[in-house]
């Protein structure tokens, strides 16, 4: 995370936006369920426990996810509400030893892992320069988040998750149009747009906006994505190999570790190379 990314928003209650699988209770391998699949090996509901979680809470198959059939495992971010509804909103009592704490746990963490993603996109907006108009709802945005991530079990359970996902999706959507507006020349529009397997080779999308489109294994080698906005986007099995994503908007760790890629992709400074690259 940048300095100026990390500086924008407050801490997360200590926990930082990061997952920390040694603070979390392996909630992610508990409370979401998970169908048989190219991305699961298994079935499995909600509530109930992986096969391969341990009693300490750790993956037992952690270093051969892939092999292993589990690939949707690899590509989860949490963007560390793991850890915050374990360590913070439950006190550290795990949902082993205070069963009576497990429903109302795996029913919070992924409220909290939601308001956690918010916290990430807002961080970043508020680290732009030509989002300063904006910087001051932004950041009253970023406060009001961080306040009901803060809240007691049961305010969050009762939250109206996507109301307040839509009043943020709207000042980042205007963010967007200030930042890409810096970027000369026309610009696609290609949100929510149907680009499965679509030849992208070499493509000028300089500026795009991408937000919630389907690019499942398309041919993005050598495309220029610089200050695209890809909140959303599903880049699963894409081809981002000599691809240039400096600058590019709200895109996460988990978008870039469904994807394909080599030591050419250029990357935003936030934003880590994935391992299997």
């Amino acid at each position: 995370m940048s300095q100026e990314h990390e500086e924008a928003f407050p801490d997360a209650a200590g926990f930082g936006l990061r997952a920390d699988c040694a603070n979390c209770f392996g909630l992610c391998c508990v409370a979401l369920p998970f169908a048989a699949s190219a991305d699961f090996a298994i079935d499995k509901d909600a509530g109930r426990p992986c096969p391969n979680l341990g009693t300490d809470f750790r993956c037992g198959i952690h270093a051969d996810l892939r092999q292993r059939g589990f690939p949707g495992c690899t590509v989860f971010d949490c963007f560390g509400a793991g850890q915050r509804v374990s360590q913070v909103t439950f006190g550290g009592h795990d949902w082993r030893r205070a069963p009576h704490t497990a429903r109302r746990m795996f029913d919070v963490f992924p409220v909290m892992r939601q308001l956690h993603e918010l916290l990430w996109y807002l961080g970043e907006a508020l680290a732009l320069p030509p989002a300063r108009p904006l910087h001051g709802e932004l950041r009253r945005a970023l406060e009001k988040t961080e306040r009901l991530a803060g809240g007691s079990a049961q305010e969050l359970t009762e939250l109206d998750v996507p109301a307040h996902r839509g009043e943020v999706n709207a000042l980042l959507l205007r963010t967007s149009e200030l930042v890409r507006a810096q970027v000369t020349g026309r610009k696609k529009d290609r949100r929510g747009a149907d680009l499965i397997g679509a030849r992208l080779r070499g493509a000028d999308l300089r500026g795009a906006n991408l937000r919630g489109s389907y690019l499942i294994a398309a041919d993005l080698r050598g495309a220029d994505l610089r200050s695209a906005d890809l909140i959303g986007a599903d880049l699963r099995d894409a081809d981002l190999r000599g691809a240039d994503l400096t600058g590019s908007l709200f895109l996460t760790q988990s978008q870039l570790n469904a994807a394909k890629g080599d030591p050419t992709t250029t990357l935003p400074p936030d934003l880590a190379r994935p391992a299997h690259w």
